[in-house]
């Protein structure tokens, strides 16, 4: 196909635009990373950012870790300046007892401590190798969510259920029973009084540089960076009553 010099040098530009873009975004991520002062920090991933190249491309991950929950980090601590009293609460307390907080911080503490349970629970269960869970928690699914299969594809659906932005959970009792569920946005469990064993994020940004808006694609290739051994200690935690967020 020839394309006419004026229609090429809209090309060319358009081209040099969205890689400086990009490098743009890319470049300041690191710097980025350290969250502000207060009584919250960014956690590390805990792993290089492209370990998880099987489902989620290395830039998502540092963009998704350093801007985007960093932000949250910054927000949860802006919030709790001058509120000493609940700043020395544990985030999943916060987040259990939303009406103890004064209004005027309520929304900016559900959807930062949210977003920062929810993140920080997120980054610990990847960078596996997927697989099947074994033990105690393979005995739980079997029982409570049917199966391994039968998990994976109830899980993925709800995951297409959300509308919008939102996140998939599993959720876990003391006595370890499991159950799935969704929440919009950053909400968490924890604000209906359940703790989390697993969840998978369904905002855009989670996603959207490697699959576009093939959310299903994303959630079936997610299980291939899973940590099971990760989850399994989630587990046992819940059970063992010492699992926070």
């Amino acid at each position: 196909m020839i394309i006419a010099p004026g229609r090429r040098g809209l090309l060319l530009g358009a081209g040099a635009i969205a890689a400086t873009v990009f490098a743009e975004a890319r470049r300041p991520v690191l710097a980025q990373a350290a969250a502000p002062t207060g009584p919250f920090t960014l956690p590390p991933l805990g792993y290089a950012p492209n370990a998880n190249e099987a489902a989620i491309d290395a830039m998502t991950m540092e963009i998704h870790h350093a801007r985007h929950h960093g932000a949250q980090v910054a927000g949860l601590n802006a919030a709790l300046q001058g509120q000493d009293q609940i700043a020395a609460m544990p985030l999943d307390e916060i987040l259990m007892n939303l009406s103890r907080v004064p209004e005027a911080i309520r929304t900016a503490e559900r959807n930062n401590g949210g977003g920062h349970a929810n993140h920080s629970m997120f980054w610990t269960i990847m960078g596996g190798r997927g697989g099947e869970p074994t033990g105690d928690l393979k005995a739980a699914i079997d029982r409570d969510l049917g199966g391994f299969d039968k998990m994976k594809t109830d899980f993925n659906a709800a995951g297409m259920r959300v509308f919008g932005s939102g996140w998939v959970f599993v959720t876990v009792t003391p006595g370890g029973n499991l159950a799935i569920t969704t929440k919009p946005g950053q909400d968490n469990p924890l604000m209906d009084g359940q703790r989390v064993l697993m969840g998978n994020d369904v905002w855009e940004h989670a996603y959207y540089l490697r699959y576009q808006n093939r959310r299903a694609d994303y959630l079936t290739s997610w299980w291939q960076v899973v940590n099971w051994e990760k989850i399994a200690e989630r587990y046992e935690g819940a059970r063992g009553g010492t699992l926070r967020y």
